[in-house]
């Protein structure tokens, strides 16, 4: 078996296709109306109710308990970008967790979470350039040496 993709929710499908377009760059790899799905895996499904069949008054907005996760090279880039993005609801500011990467969380268009952390590939290289040794950063992330080599080679 193989997994395919996210599908979520939109009732917007043209506003929220152009919110995921001029934020994250995504670009669309097919489109059929009321379903579009990009490149990376994320799919918009507007109707999804009746697609899933499931009734109109028990689909809910906000509900708080998935979310969208992205990683990004120019972290501090794309927060500028955002911040002007017009109608972006945020639910915090950057945060810096333990393990040393920022994210910054707020809600897309139909009120889905979205989560954009720096890259971790960019937070370990920081560790290595301040003359944290691979097993210093693998421990402070909570991973092991081999784990971050591959990833740095990558």
């Amino acid at each position: 078996m193989k997994f395919m993709g996210t599908v979520i929710a939109v009732s917007d499908i043209k506003a929220t296709e152009k919110f995921y377009e001029d934020l994250f760059g995504l670009e669309v790899f097919q489109d059929y109306g009321i379903n579009i799905s990009f490149t990376c895996g994320l799919s918009l499904q507007q109707e999804f109710d009746w697609i899933v069949g499931v009734p109109k008054e028990k689909m809910v907005k906000e509900s708080n308990n998935i979310e969208l996760y992205f990683e990004e090279d120019d972290f501090d880039g794309f927060v500028e970008r955002l911040k002007k993005y017009p109608d972006v609801r945020f639910i915090h500011d950057v945060k810096k967790a333990a393990w040393g990467q920022r994210a910054i969380r707020f809600y897309d268009p139909e009120g889905h979470i979205i989560e954009v952390g720096e890259s971790m590939e960019t937070v370990i290289r920081g560790f290595l350039e301040s003359g944290m040794t691979i097993e210093e950063a693998a421990e402070r992330i909570g991973s092991t040496g081999s784990d971050l080599k591959k990833l740095l080679e990558s």
